[in-house]
C-alpha cells in the first residue's frame, strides 16, 4: 500500500534527498540552513557545526518522503549553532551511538560499544573527571549488546582512548554509521528514530551554546487566521537539556 503524500503548506520548502546544485534542482535540510544564513549555497555551511551537519544531512538523505518534512522546522535551529567547545563532537559521536547500538546490526554493533565507551572516557577527560562511570543513558545502552561491550573493553584494554576518534573529522564518521545503521535496522520505526536523533542532536549541540543567537525567522510558516505572526522560541529556551553526564 502506498504512502499518503506528506501534506506541505504554501511557501514552506520541500526537503529532498542529496545535493543540488541551486534551489531551482530542489534542496535538502542544510542547503536550506546554508539559504537562511545568507551563506553561498551548500550542503555543508559555516553557520552549523560540521558534526552536526553530517548528522542532518544523513538524516535528511535516509529518511522518506513524509518523514523528511517533519524536519523543515529545525533548520533554523542550526543556523550559528557552531560552538567551538572541543566537546560538541564527542557528545555528538555519544548521543548517535547510544541510539544506534541497540538496533543497529550485529556486525556493526562492536564499532558502536567502542564508540560509547571511549566517548565515556574522552568527554571525562575534557571535563577535567577521571575516565571510568558510565552515564545512565550509556549503561542502558550497553546492556542491550553485552558481547560487543565485551568486546569493546577488551580493545579499550589494549589500546586505550583515542582523542583522535573524536576529532570532528573522524566523529562525522561514526555519526553517518550510526544513522545508517538505524535505517538499516529491522524495527518498525527507523524513521521516528532518526527524526528524534536529529532533535536530539541539535539539543545537544545548543546545551554547548546556551547564548546562541535566536533562530533565523522565516517566511514558510503560515499565519493562523486569528493571529498575525508565529512566534518561534530558541533552543536554549525550550530545551535546557544536560548533554552527556
Amino acid at each position: 500500500m502506498s504512502r499518503r503524500a506528506p501534506f506541505v503548506p504554501d511557501g514552506v520548502p520541500v526537503l529532498s534527498r542529496g545535493r543540488h546544485r541551486s534551489p531551482r534542482k530542489g534542496a535538502c535540510f542544510m542547503e536550506m540552513a546554508s539559504f537562511l544564513a545568507g551563506e553561498r549555497w551548500s550542503d555543508h555551511p559555516e553557520c552549523t557545526h560540521p558534526v552536526l551537519a553530517t548528522l542532518a544531512r544523513c538524516v535528511n538523505d535516509m529518511l522518506d518522503e513524509t518523514h523528511r518534512q517533519r524536519l523543515v522546522t529545525m533548520i533554523p535551529e542550526v543556523v550559528g549553532l557552531n560552538p567551538d567547545d572541543p566537546r560538541v563532537a564527542t557528545a555528538l559521536v555519544l548521543t548517535t551511538a547510544r541510539a544506534a547500538l541497540p538496533v543497529s546490526a550485529e556486525e556493526r554493533q562492536n564499532v558502536m560499544a567502542l564508540a560509547i565507551l571511549n566517548a565515556e572516557g574522552i568527554l571525562a577527560e575534557q571535563d577535567g573527571h577521571s575516565p571510568g562511570q558510565l552515564s545512565k543513558a550509556s549503561r542502558a545502552a550497553l546492556a542491550s549488546s553485552p558481547a560487543a561491550e565485551r568486546w569493546a573493553r577488551i580493545h579499550l584494554a589494549r589500546m586505550g582512548f583515542n582523542a583522535a576518534a573524536v576529532r570532528p573529522a573522524n566523529a562525522a564518521k561514526v555519526v553517518a554509521l550510526a544513522v545508517d545503521g538505524i535505517a538499516r535496522a529491522c524495527v518498525d520505526d527507523p524513521e521516528e528514530r532518526l527524526v528524534r536523533l536529529l532533535r536530539d542532536g541539535i539539543d545537544v549541540v545548543a546545551a554547548f551554546a546556551p547564548l546562541a543567537p535566536a533562530p533565523t525567522p522565516t517566511t514558510w510558516v503560515t499565519p493562523s487566521p486569528t493571529s498575525t505572526s508565529t512566534p518561534t522560541s530558541t533552543a536554549a529556551e525550550s530545551r535546557a537539556r544536560t548533554v552527556a553526564r
